[in-house]
């Protein structure tokens, strides 16, 4: 039996309070500890059933709640006696595998003993294997590690009683459905299941009808409506100018706090050294940043302390900060759910918000989807020029000279020594005043000089105006990054080791930060892979791709150079005969 649900008709009068659902004493305490009261539309739809013992299917959004509808019914269920894990949550990044296990010791902050473990690739196997060696309650993780643990039968899942799989979708999109599948297949049979997705595309349904039993399916449409109190506005611009186009804005712009939005936790940390050398107060929150780190980046942006955060959408999440006068999408969101959470992080209370979204001339199409799902349209803004820099600079400047002309008793002090320096050396006091601006000013110039800006501004009408920035190529790239140098990397897995396109593309993704565009083409060759990649990958990435493994074996990540092949022979890529090119996955 199925059930749906809207988020209109759980709101107002009809909605329970948590108390009313049925959840343990201990986690009732730790929502009333955070301030939860009154549970989404999500939540107060499957949380009775998953106490009851049936297996769920949502239907639902990131940011709906639903992270809280699986794991306040889970902590109510566990039996902390069973050292084995009891609970399996399969997520399709280790960002979102770290966000649910925060989101679980939350919530258990009053139930003894409750061990939740991380497992996720990049980290070292030894805390994984030392943790689950002394017994944990909640295991969290990516597909391919838990596969990796389950083959090395490191992870015992034979008492196993409930199983999570959360954005099951992308999981899918990631190239993890057959592991999914296995891990499925390999646990429990009468295990608890509750799998929620944002679409229901006919694989995901085909696992709902193999593998749950009699799920009640519930369908919650999020709200996608805008504070009225925030400006929304968007810029073209080519990503190689994001960063200029980022400086200009944040030169004009009369902003207090700011958080800028990327898409992948290594362009946080990248985009926030770029912002603090160009003189901004800036740091970085995302996945990887542990709770303590991130309460303290926090508290300096409510204290006037920090003034930029560049963030990810989970790092961001249900972030509240008073001083945040602006949102800019670096990256604009592939989904109107995370655009509305995003710019609601300003305009709150009454106060007056700007969002300003970044848009390239190949992401118009999400910039009409936006406009679309919150029916109010955005309105373009134009990049601003050296001359609206240069003015805003001379009034900053003005407001300073006033606000020091205001300190009468210091003044006073200075006034003698100015004149005696204009007695003795016979110079007039414009221009000792003159001379003491550029010692105040330093070696930065105050204006800028128009003729070494170079940022041109990009036409909405235009397809490729980013084309003169990079060479132009023979052949046209089905997928990727195009707007981005690529560069071909070699592996040392191919057709020998039984690996995939999918999985290639699953573990590099997921282990080196990387999102599915940032793939070309992949070759798959007996003996290794070649893999087309954006040519500068962060250190952040080549770090964690050093020691990542395919079908248990270290890919080995390197620059193709053109070096012989497994074979011997130099590569030719004009050579009719070579093997054809390996079809890429449909992720």
């Amino acid at each position: 039996m199925g059930m749906t649900t809207d988020e209109n008709e759980l709101t107002g009068e009809v909605t329970p309070a948590f108390a009313e659902l049925g959840l343990a004493d201990g986690v009732l305490d730790a929502l009333r500890d955070v301030g939860y009261e009154t549970p989404s539309a999500i939540q107060a739809a499957t949380i009775p059933p998953l106490l009851e013992g049936r297996d769920v299917v949502g239907l639902a959004q990131t940011g709906t709640g639903k992270t809280a509808a699986f794991a306040l019914p889970i902590l109510s269920r566990l039996d902390l006696s069973q050292k084995t894990p009891q609970a399996l949550v399969l997520a399709p990044t280790r960002e979102l595998a770290l966000q649910v296990c925060e989101a679980f010791e939350k919530y258990a902050a009053h139930l003894r003993g409750v061990k939740v473990l991380p497992v996720y690739g990049g980290q070292g196997y030894g805390v994984q294997l030392s943790a689950l060696r002394r017994g944990v309650h909640i295991v969290v993780g990516t597909p391919g590690r838990i596969m990796d643990h389950l083959d090395k039968g490191t992870l015992d899942l034979s008492e196993l009683r409930f199983l999570v799989l959360d954005e099951a979708d992308e999981m899918l999109n990631m190239g993890f459905a057959e592991d999914v599948e296995t891990i499925l297949a390999d646990t429990p049979e009468d295990k608890n299941v509750a799998l929620f997705s944002a679409t229901m595309p006919s694989q995901i349904r085909r696992i709902s009808k193999k593998y749950l039993h009699n799920p009640v399916e519930i369908t919650v449409k999020n709200k996608t409506t805008t504070s009225a109190n925030t400006t929304q506005r968007y810029l073209m611009v080519s990503y190689p100018q994001k960063v200029d186009a980022l400086t200009r804005i944040l030169e004009v712009e009369n902003f207090e706090g700011m958080i800028v939005f990327v898409r992948t936790k290594n362009e946080t940390e990248t985009l926030a050294e770029k912002l603090r050398a160009r003189g901004y107060s800036a740091a970085a929150i995302n996945g990887d940043v542990v709770q303590a780190q991130r309460e303290r980046t926090v508290n300096q942006l409510k204290a006037g302390k920090l003034d930029i955060l560049v963030a990810t959408d989970v790092a961001a999440r249900g972030l509240d900060v008073e001083r945040i006068s602006h949102v800019v999408n670096y990256d604009i969101p592939t989904d109107t759910e995370s655009y509305v959470h995003r710019i609601g992080r300003t305009g709150r209370a009454g106060r007056k918000g700007d969002a300003i979204s970044f848009v390239t001339p190949r992401e118009r199409y999400l910039l009409k989807a936006i406009e679309k799902a919150t029916r109010q349209p955005l309105t373009p803004m134009q990049l601003p020029s050296v001359e609206d820099v240069n003015v805003t600079r001379l009034a900053r400047f003005d407001d300073a000279i006033s606000e020091a002309l205001n300190q009468t008793s210091r003044i006073e002090k200075f006034r003698d020594i100015i004149a005696h320096y204009v007695s003795e050396h016979d110079v007039p006091e414009v221009d000792v005043a003159a001379a003491l601006a550029v010692v105040a000013q330093g070696d930065t110039p105050l204006l800028l000089d128009p003729a070494k800006e170079q940022v041109r501004p990009v036409s909405e009408g235009a397809s490729r105006p980013d084309r003169g920035d990079r060479p132009q190529r023979a052949e046209r790239r089905p997928r990727g990054r195009t707007d981005v140098p690529m560069a071909t990397y070699r592996i040392s897995v191919g057709k020998r080791h039984k690996v995939e396109p999918r999985q290639i593309v699953g573990a590099i993704a997921n282990e080196g930060g990387l999102s599915r565009n940032d793939f070309g083409h992949i070759q798959i060759r007996p003996d290794f892979s070649l893999v087309e990649l954006p040519a500068e990958l962060p250190g952040t990435a080549w770090d964690a791709l050093q020691t990542t493994r395919i079908s248990g074996k270290l890919i080995e990540l390197r620059r193709d150079e053109g070096a012989p092949s497994a074979g011997g022979q130099e590569r030719d890529w004009s050579d009719p005969k070579r093997k054809p090119r390996a079809k890429k996955p449909k992720y």
